[in-house]
């Protein structure tokens, strides 16, 4: 990071948009929703006597909603700007999190609060992040996307630890209003891109970053141009089926342990041990990603979680459970990385939250599957 951005012995300013941008991300709905879900489950249950697969519909149903939302947020993001759809967006998440206290036994009630959080979501999640480093940096892209999504894996391996130790602490009611408190505290300036102070991309000066806007636009494709073409509908395809592979291990990991006979501080553990190594997957993929041909980073980091898939599908308990975690988050860490760049390469500035937010329409539609439960799907005999 040191090597590129030091202007006048000052550090590049698009450093502090990185990191930034982890900061917003280390509270997003990733780490404080998905990665603690399973936690949350049994507390909701043992009170309201509600399933483990009535639960697990709220997730899938706010999942919709983040895919339903992401392009309409998206394309408020290509039009306005990052900030002015990050800060209201942050306050009703974290107000949305709050509401948690007040839960009634209705579940509509608690399906209502994750519809509405699974709206607002998107606008305190990565995507409006994503899009300003991307505007940043060009030849060290995948190296600040990785450098930014670092937030989401420390929050990833934080959260779940966190949330257990709260909700053994003061109740889960409580575990909530913390959470959100935590997400209320995000107070991010951002500059759109680097031009407002003068800079192109990666540190450069105007001058020599040359005028690759015309008129006033990013070079690119619109959102409806790449509906036309078979690139995009391979990429979004590619993701669509990686979400098949791990929403139900994210969403079901700690239940499924403890059905196994481990703790429950243990299977929260392991989902932490997976959050950290999908801080390094995601530092690895995006340095990796500026020196070799985006497919072939892909298929390392992806035939991991393969092998983690089957030992937790084959039942693996022990040291093998800790494993198995650590594959997946490594190749969770990498999707995160490559789907904006692979996006910002192929397509291009013009639209990219509008295109990055129809590519998570397919990313999030799998959701619905982690409901199942009893058979098929990741673990069939031991998520209850």
């Amino acid at each position: 990071m040191a090597t590129a951005g030091h202007q006048g012995g000052k550090i590049f300013y698009g450093w502090w948009v990185v990191l930034a941008a982890g900061i917003g991300s280390f509270l997003s709905y990733g780490p404080i929703i998905a990665f603690t879900f399973g936690v949350f489950i049994k507390p909701l249950s043992e009170e309201f006597g509600w399933s483990r697969a009535e639960i697990s519909l709220a997730f899938s149903l706010s999942l919709l909603m983040v895919s339903g939302a992401a392009p309409f947020i998206g394309r408020l993001v290509d039009h306005f700007g990052a900030r002015k759809v990050i800060v209201p967006s942050v306050l009703m998440f974290g107000l949305g999190l709050i509401s948690f206290y007040f839960l009634s036994a209705s579940l509509w009630h608690f399906y209502a609060i994750y519809l509405l959080m699974g709206v607002v979501a998107v606008g305190a999640a990565t995507l409006p992040y994503l899009s300003v480093v991307s505007h940043w940096f060009d030849k060290q892209r995948g190296w600040a996307l990785g450098l930014a999504m670092v937030g989401l894996g420390l929050g990833t391996f934080t959260m779940p630890s966190l949330a257990q130790t709260l909700i053994t602490e003061v109740g889960w009611r409580q575990a909530y209003v913390l959470l959100g408190l935590m997400v209320m505290g995000i107070a991010l300036f951002l500059k759109e891109t680097p031009q407002m102070m003068g800079l192109g991309p990666d540190g450069e000066t105007a001058a020599q970053a040359g005028a690759e806007k015309q008129n006033g636009k990013e070079p690119g494709m619109s959102g409806r141009e790449v509906w036309h073409t078979a690139t995009f509908w391979l990429i979004a395809c590619a993701f669509f089926l990686m979400s098949v592979s791990v929403h139900g291990c994210l969403i079901h990991l700690v239940p499924m342990l403890t059905d196994r006979g481990i703790s429950a501080q243990s299977a929260a553990l392991a989902t932490s041990l997976l959050g950290g190594a999908l801080l390094v997957g995601r530092v690895g993929a995006g340095y990796l990603l500026d020196r070799f041909f985006a497919s072939h980073v892909a298929i390392g980091f992806l035939c991991g979680v393969a092998v983690g898939l089957f030992l937790l599908w084959s039942g693996a308990v022990g040291g093998l459970v800790f494993s198995a975690a650590v594959l997946v988050g490594l190749g969770v860490g990498a999707e995160t990385d490559l789907m904006p760049y692979v996006v910002s390469r192929y397509f291009g500035l013009r639209a990219f939250g509008e295109i990055y937010g129809d590519v998570l329409i397919g990313w999030g539609l799998f959701g619905h599957d982690v409901r199942r439960q009893r058979r098929g799907g990741l673990c069939p005999e031991h998520c209850g």
